[in-house]
């Protein structure tokens, strides 16, 4: 099996720096969990694939949700 890209104790040490969720008072498309899109960053840099070619089965959103994340 591939090692994560994100494993569990990184991703610890990771999670509290990240800024809060800012609102949404008008709704809209539900926000790309934080896991994922930084799973997603990590594999385009690492990769060096184009944002646009993120791979769907990765479920880390579109590649330019990670990219404006980024």
């Amino acid at each position: 099996m591939a090692r994560p890209l994100l494993p569990d104790d990184l991703w610890a040490a990771i999670a509290p720096l990240l800024p809060p969720h800012p609102p949404r008072p008008k709704g809209g498309r539900p926000r790309v969990d934080d896991r994922a899109a930084l799973t997603g960053i990590l594999f385009v840099l690492r990769s060096g694939i184009p944002w646009e070619m993120l791979p769907a089965e990765m479920k880390c959103g579109c590649g330019m949700s990670c990219w404006r994340r980024l």
